[in-house]
């Protein structure tokens, strides 16, 4: 039976898969598209992720998308409203109906001849093979590792009594009501855990061996519900996303010019929560400076508000080992634990781990180069979406699928299916992410790199992207425009 053939072929059906078709449904409605999702559910992140308090740590006016106005009071949303957000999208505007779910893609192989992919997936349970073919590919699948986090090798774990988790499996059935828990890590996450944990946990303390900045922010954008209720909501949207994406910019910047004036001022705002007796210097105040690495966000200060209170407690330290009853620190201080959650990261993988193929070859992405943030050199008709490490995700991914829209009606427009970006020998290389995060410096080996001019140089501006996607040239002299050649011109050319 022949393969099913899609002008283009989405992976993923999370918050840029979804994204994604409707641009595709939009900016390019004579092609045919099918998304191809790994899991039964729509969703992706926010359909996987299931601990207590998992919300968004960027507003929603940023977070979601362009098209598609955040209506609800908070704009730091939790993830059922969220996940509601996505699969309202995809029904609307009929996205669930183009979704094979179950569909795990393992392969991607481009011929030069055809000019398509031929992409393989398995399906089900029982891992049925199945190979489909389209003319350009568009991954939106993320950038971790769906199967499972990290988690260090700790000593002792064997020894444990109690309970152990990790975030991104979260036991559905655990029951830390009344009980001693203990979370490791200063992320993202574990700010957003510890003190939804607390409201019925008997104590939660958050171990961690270096601080991380934490700042606060109202749950709720008292501007924007002011503009909502008297603006048609797509402007009042619009607005806010302007202001928030301006403001944070402004932020970014200053962080970086005066690194140590910003790192004061955040410095100081906790202080202004925990007040004066509270060792801040020791809990709260970071070796590095704001944005090395992401900040983190603590809405209405509800982890600050449950520290005061009584109901957390933070300790900076190494873990020696774990206990039958707990953990031991380096300090010898022993902690007491009925559950202990290792909220210690992510593993970053590159287009959901598949083998790629360019015309009989394995590819090893790691040798090459990112294009504009989200096209490989060397790797034709293939596109990534990823965000931003100091914006929201949405931002750039919106930008990317805009730009994929773009580049697909150049090429129909001009008789060449072929698109693969070929860097000049002169450009400099330098890591793909200049982010000191331990998930982030763990899998930069395995990533490409990037280049020290542009297009080959991540911006991580919206403003810079925004001209450079949605307006700049596509005839940019490094994407390289093609029509298929025959196998054997191919052999001949290769001799």
């Amino acid at each position: 039976m022949a393969n099913e053939h899609f002008d283009v072929l989405i992976v993923g059906a999370g918050l840029s898969g979804v994204g994604a078709a409707y641009h595709l449904q939009t900016g390019c409605p004579r092609k045919t598209y099918a998304i191809l999702e790994g899991r039964e559910a729509i969703g992706g992140t926010w359909d996987l992720f299931r601990y207590p308090g998992i919300r968004s740590d960027s507003d929603m006016y940023t977070l979601g998308y362009a098209f598609k106005p955040w209506r609800e009071a908070k704009a730091i949303a939790d993830g059922p409203s969220i996940l509601k957000y996505v699969r309202d999208t995809a029904v609307e505007n009929g996205i669930d109906r183009h979704i094979r779910f179950g569909h795990h893609v393992t392969r991607a192989s481009w011929s030069s001849a055809d000019a398509r992919w031929t992409v393989e997936a398995e399906v089900g349970p029982g891992k049925q093979a199945v190979s489909l073919t389209c003319n350009f590919l568009f991954m939106c699948s993320g950038y971790y590792d769906y199967a499972g986090g990290y988690t260090p090798d700790f000593e002792g774990t064997e020894r444990f009594r109690g309970v152990t988790a990790h975030p991104q499996n979260w036991p559905q059935d655990l029951d830390y009501s009344g009980k001693k828990v203990v979370v490791i890590g200063s992320g993202a996450t574990a700010v957003t855990l510890v003190p939804e944990m607390a409201k019925s946990a008997a104590h939660v303390t958050m171990l961690q061996r270096s601080p991380t900045y934490v700042v606060s922010r109202p749950a709720e954008d008292a501007g924007a519900n002011w503009l909502r209720a008297r603006l048609p909501a797509k402007l009042a949207y619009a607005i806010t996303r302007w202001r928030n994406v301006l403001f944070g910019m402004l932020f970014y910047n200053l962080a970086r010019k005066k690194p140590e004036k910003t790192k004061q001022r955040i410095i100081g705002m906790v202080r202004e929560h925990l007040g004066p007796d509270y060792d801040v210097e020791t809990h709260f105040t970071p070796r590095y400076n704001p944005w090395d690495q992401r900040l983190c966000l603590t809405p209405d200060a509800d982890l600050f508000d449950a520290i005061k209170a009584g109901a957390v407690s933070v300790v900076t330290d190494h873990i020696e080992t774990f206990t039958e009853t707990g953990l031991k620190l380096k300090s010898g201080q022993e902690l007491e634990a009925d559950v202990v959650v290792t909220a210690t990261g992510l593993k970053m993988q590159l287009l959901s781990g598949i083998e790629v193929v360019v015309d009989g070859r394995r590819v090893n992405m790691a040798e090459t180069m990112s294009y504009k943030g989200m096209m490989y050199s060397g790797v034709p008709n293939l596109a990534s979406a990823f965000g931003y490490t100091n914006a929201s995700w949405t931002l750039k991914c919106d930008l990317t699928c805009e730009y994929v829209c773009r580049l697909l009606n150049h090429m129909e427009r001009t008789g060449r299916p072929i698109c693969v970006p070929k860097p000049d020998p002169s450009v400099g290389e330098a890591p793909w992410l200049d982010f000191s995060s331990g998930y982030v410096q763990r899998a930069l080996a395995q990533f490409p790199k990037q280049g020290t001019r542009k297009p080959w140089k991540l911006h991580q501006n919206y403003a810079l992207d925004m001209m450079a996607l949605r307006f700049g040239s596509l005839e940019d002299g490094a994407m390289v425009f093609s029509r298929p050649e025959p196998a054997a011109v191919q052999r001949d050319m290769a001799a």
